[in-house]
């Protein structure tokens, strides 16, 4: 794994070494950044089943004006200080040690909103629809903002969900990316195949 833009471009990260986890591929992360374009000078974003880092630095590295990684797993909070520090992005983020539902209560509490926000969590657990109830609950983003989720091709997802629209899909292998908006801000769907 390495950052592919950016400020940071071409550095390695680290790894974790069993598998336990599943960090996004090179080739999957540079689709996703690609679909999302130079848009995040600035953008306040959100990592959430964080794992290595991975999305969260390297939007860092793109120009991101501060990332949140929420991760509860030991030895993926390791790695992901770990890589924040060896790209020297350690000022430009906070890492919550918690479950992902109680993080997204704990930001909404604190009044946080996100501009762009990541979700890759385990594959056809279960994870996905109980996260979105979360976040519709706890509206820590805005008309516009971004949600970005890594899922398997076989846990479909639907093309409207409470407070997002599908924007845009795209297929890699057994990996499916798939794009929502805030209702706010409805674009036309595209699918790549």
């Amino acid at each position: 794994m390495r950052i592919i833009s950016g400020t940071s471009r071409g550095r390695r990260l680290a790894t974790p070494t069993g598998h336990a986890l599943r960090p996004t591929s090179d080739r999957v992360k540079e689709s996703i950044f690609n679909i999302l374009g130079e848009e995040l000078e600035g953008k306040v974003v959100l990592d959430l089943f964080a794992g290595t880092g991975n999305l969260g630095i390297e939007a860092l590295s793109r120009g991101a004006g501060k990332v949140l990684f929420v991760e509860k797993g030991r030895e993926a909070l390791r790695i992901v200080q770990r890589n924040l520090h060896q790209c020297g992005f350690k000022g430009q983020c906070e890492i919550i040690p918690k479950e992902v539902n109680r993080a997204i209560g704990i930001l909404e509490r604190r009044g946080e909103t996100f501009d762009l926000i990541f979700m890759d969590p385990p594959y056809e657990k279960g994870f996905i629809q109980r996260t979105l109830a979360k976040l519709n609950l706890c509206r820590i983003y805005h008309g516009g903002s971004v949600l970005v989720i890594e899922h398997s091709r076989r846990e479909s997802l639907p093309k409207k969900m409470e407070g997002w629209d599908l924007i845009r899909q795209k297929k890699m292998g057994d990996t499916m990316v798939s794009f929502f908006q805030a209702v706010e801000g409805i674009k036309e769907v595209r699918r790549d195949e």
